[in-house]
């Protein structure tokens, strides 16, 4: 950034709500600066259990404004992102020991329709004992009452939604800085000036100027407060629940839509979801006080997954070998020191710090399906402290970078016109990741035949997505290209087939040494150990 920039936002943190946050005042003309201490959607937005969705089980809280918004959101993410969220068939099992019955159940399939009148999804069915084993024959016959079907929407990869959001921020002027740990704020008579943050990669401390502040840190928003002695006195903001999600392959009884279904042992729902050729089990909801930075799957957790899953469905027999590999996120929540963890609100707050910090703001709470309606809500309250009339947010209709106006034509386009160096299966794997960018990945490849090769036979993902992460989506590391940009790492191996040809990728294409690979690897790796506990990655760590 040029020395003496006076930016109109400084943006902290870049999960989805931050980069959503970035894109929306771009789109309107605002000068911005998005900064997040490790790297895009690194934090929470990672863990998340990968559904847009309306939250069905926020009708009985009587969050019915809540589940509207998100079902709206959930449409119009249909519409700007293709490539990445889709319809997805749920079925909800109705047992005898259940909290909710067949009536209340109907009852809330029927809102659920009303509240999305104007869906593209189709509207919910009833079955009957015997339709929901014809539908699913894998569930557990005893106690089996009937079943609920209905629609809500699949993100396989949120972190690349959140990358798209960057990107479109960046085409419109925003300036990115990832490895950038704010330190403190710049305060002058009580109002925000700006902030400090160091340079992780060098230790440097920088300052920068700003008009105003939005705190969008997830878990760490008091820990960005408290630094600049401005957190509340009496309670913090942000009160943290975790919930561990595990990744399983196909199994016997594995059903073909995705299963939502009320735990034997505690009531709590929880998803049996096909997802990216696995399967995604969680998530639990336990209150959560430790460092964010150090939150990793419990065996306890991990075990009540299984059991529960396996008590859904009995052929299944699911084992602790079973698990692919477990990840652990915190859901920065509104802070509640009593009561039910899920009956937590998970609408959003807009906290404005006047009078005692004039021109900041800190986002707590929130949902991945809403986070564009969050955004716009809080660049309108940034222009109202700006003092400009903004126009209005255009993010629900201008599509992402990666969206194609047609998918199926143009999958069908890319796969005709994919070269002959370019396998089927590649093909597949570039435009469910990629979408209309998949193209300057093989154009890339196209300038240099040694990143044509395969480094992923699971995903078909070739050397040229490691490279272009670094030179057109602003990964900072391996681990970045791998998780947050690529999505090497959510294979069934976790990505550990692909490290050395990544490796060998960027020694070729982008001049590291044989030091800077070998830094590089080691940090992937002992990032992988915070969620991957099983016994596959403990023989690829120890090599």
């Amino acid at each position: 950034m040029e020395p003496g920039t006076n930016f109109d936002v400084i943006v902290i943190g870049g999960g989805i709500n931050g980069s959503g946050i970035a894109r929306d005042a771009a789109l309107r003309g605002l000068k911005v600066l998005l900064l997040d201490k490790t790297d895009i959607a690194a934090g929470a937005t990672s863990w998340s259990s990968r559904l847009i969705h309306g939250g069905l089980r926020y009708l009985e809280h009587g969050e019915i404004s809540l589940v509207h918004e998100s079902l709206q959101e959930r449409e119009r993410l249909l519409h700007i992102a293709p490539h990445i969220v889709f319809p997805l068939p749920l079925t909800l099992p109705i047992y005898g020991y259940h909290k909710r019955g067949p009536l209340k159940i109907r009852a809330g399939m029927i809102a659920y329709d009303l509240l999305s009148y104007n869906k593209s999804t189709p509207r919910h069915r009833m079955f009957s004992r015997s339709g929901a084993l014809i539908h699913e024959p894998g569930l557990n016959p005893d106690g089996l009452q009937g079943a609920a079907r209905y629609y809500d929407a699949q993100i396989v990869f949120p972190e690349r939604l959140s990358v798209e959001n960057m990107l479109d921020a960046v085409a419109h002027g925003t300036v990115v800085r990832n490895r950038a740990r704010v330190s403190d704020l710049v305060l002058e008579a009580g109002v925000v000036r700006g902030v400090r943050f160091v340079d992780e990669a060098d230790g440097q401390l920088h300052t920068v100027r700003g008009k105003t502040v939005v705190n969008v840190a997830g878990p760490w928003v008091d820990d960005v407060l408290t630094s600049a002695g401005v957190g509340l006195p009496d309670r913090p903001l942000v009160g943290m629940t975790k919930g561990t999600h595990i990744v399983v392959e196909p199994f016997a009884g594995a059903p073909a839509d995705a299963i939502y279904i009320e735990a034997r042992t505690d009531g709590r729902p929880y998803f049996i979801i096909p997802w990216n050729r696995l399967y995604l089990i969680g998530t639990t909801d336990d209150r959560y006080n430790g460092d964010p930075d150090l939150v990793v799957p419990g065996e306890d957790e991990i075990s009540y997954l299984l059991n529960e899953t396996n008590f859904a469905i009995p052929e299944a027999r699911l084992d602790r070998d079973s698990v692919r590999y477990a990840y652990a996120g915190l859901r920065p929540l509104p802070y509640q020191n009593n009561g039910l963890e899920s009956a937590i609100t998970r609408r959003h707050i807009i906290h404005d710090h006047a009078p005692l910090v004039s021109g900041l703001l800190s986002i707590v709470g929130g949902k991945l399906t809403t986070y564009r309606n969050l955004a716009e809500h809080t660049v309108n309250k940034v222009g109202k402290l700006l003092g400009r009339d903004l126009p209005k947010s255009t993010t629900g209709k201008v599509r992402l970078p990666g969206a194609p106006e047609n998918m199926g034509a143009f999958v069908a386009a890319f796969h005709r016109e994919r070269p002959n160096w370019l396998s089927e299966h590649s093909a597949s794997y570039l435009v469910h990741v990629y979408g209309t960018r998949a193209g300057a990945v093989v154009e890339l490849a196209e300038r240099e035949s040694a990143l044509r090769e395969v480094i992923s036979p699971t995903t078909g993902a070739i050397a040229a997505t490691i490279v272009f992460s670094f030179t057109s989506e602003y990964a900072s590391t391996l681990t970045d290209a791998i998780m947050r940009r690529s999505m090497i790492g959510y294979a069934t191996d976790a990505g550990f087939d692909a490290l050395e040809g990544a490796a060998t990728a960027m020694r070729l294409a982008s001049g590291w040494d044989e030091a800077r690979a070998s830094r590089e690897l080691a940090a992937h790796r002992r990032y992988m150990e915070r969620f991957l506990p099983q016994r596959v990655a403990a023989t690829s760590l120890s090599q």
